[in-house]
């Protein structure tokens, strides 16, 4: 008899809009689970924003994300992949944060994380914040990894308001000085937007991180530039990290720091059609902010970029 436990929900057998949603449909397999050691692919929920500096709400992401998610169906529409038949997949729940604290949380985090590495797991994870990146390397990483980062800043800042150093523009400094990173392979893709200085900027050349601002991204055109991408971070492992502010807030107006400018939600999918093959060890979309979406095109466009990437790492 067929092992059907891994398989998602179908829509033929129960309405989307019905039963408890999950990621994707997937079962609902945390730790500890009789079946938990059989995943290769685990969804994660970060539902932390405590690394927030102006407008709170991607702690609310998660839940959104698992909702709009029922939408995504069992095979990818141009590449015909179906993922959930290439890889045991499972919704692992959410990874619990301390509201009150940045460093218990991040502390929590890291141990979450490297659980699942201990047995096997790859993470996909919804944030939260972009803070939420930093435990999740901190997990994952047994040695210095590439990155192919979507997002209009950064996040190299060393630190704000007077040293603090752990914030959602911090965690990919933090994470270069913990060499969880090897910045020489490590590739930044969507930068724009006023600035306070040239800080992160400076540090990113002065350890030879590859910035691709926004008018370079459309000069040259999607396949060009992640061309350049796949071989800055070559055939090792990497992590890809994914910030839904990277997309124009016409089309993804649900976060908390948008720039205008930015690439069209088509555009958000077809960067993620370019990871095929890489070594990807772990992924996040980050930044889903639902207070400032109340239709949730923003949460339906993150889990399609999660679609997307979940179908490049099987």
């Amino acid at each position: 008899m067929t092992d059907t436990f891994f398989t998602p929900v179908s829509g033929f057998d129960l309405p989307r809009f019905a039963g408890v949603p999950s990621f994707m449909r997937l079962p609902h397999v945390p730790p500890g689970h009789a079946r938990f050691n059989e995943i290769e692919i685990g969804l994660v929920g970060a539902p932390w924003d405590g690394g927030t500096t102006n407008r709170p709400g991607p702690r609310h992401g998660p839940r959104q994300l698992r909702d709009a998610s029922t939408m995504i169906r069992a095979e990818h529409p141009v590449t015909g992949v179906r993922p959930f038949e290439a890889a045991r997949c499972a919704d692992l729940g959410d990874v619990g944060p301390n509201p009150a604290s940045i460093p218990d949380s991040l502390e929590r985090m890291t141990k979450f994380y490297a659980g699942l590495k201990s047995a096997g797991i790859r993470p996909l994870t919804a944030g939260g914040d972009h803070l939420c990146s930093l435990p999740i390397l901190r997990g994952i990483a047994d040695s210095p990894m590439g990155m192919i980062h979507f997002d209009s800043h950064t996040d190299l800042y060393h630190s704000y308001f007077d040293g603090e150093m752990f914030t959602h523009g911090t965690p990919f400094r933090r994470a270069i000085e913990e060499e969880l990173l090897d910045p020489k392979r490590v590739v930044q893709i969507g930068l724009r937007g006023s600035m306070y200085d040239h800080e992160d900027f400076d540090f990113a050349e002065a350890v030879g991180v590859r910035c691709i601002r926004i008018e370079e991204f459309f000069a040259r055109g999607v396949a060009d530039v992640m061309a350049e991408a796949r071989e800055i971070v070559g055939t090792a492992p990497i992590y890809v990290s994914y910030d839904i502010d990277f997309v124009d807030p016409a089309f993804a107006p649900g976060t908390g720091t948008p720039e205008v400018g930015g690439p069209n939600s088509f555009q958000a999918l077809e960067v993620c059609r370019h990871l095929y093959g890489l070594d990807i060890r772990g992924a996040d979309l980050v930044e889903v902010s639902p207070p400032f979406d109340p239709t949730s095109a923003t949460a339906f466009l993150g889990v399609s970029i999660m679609f997307e990437m979940l179908c490049a790492m099987v």
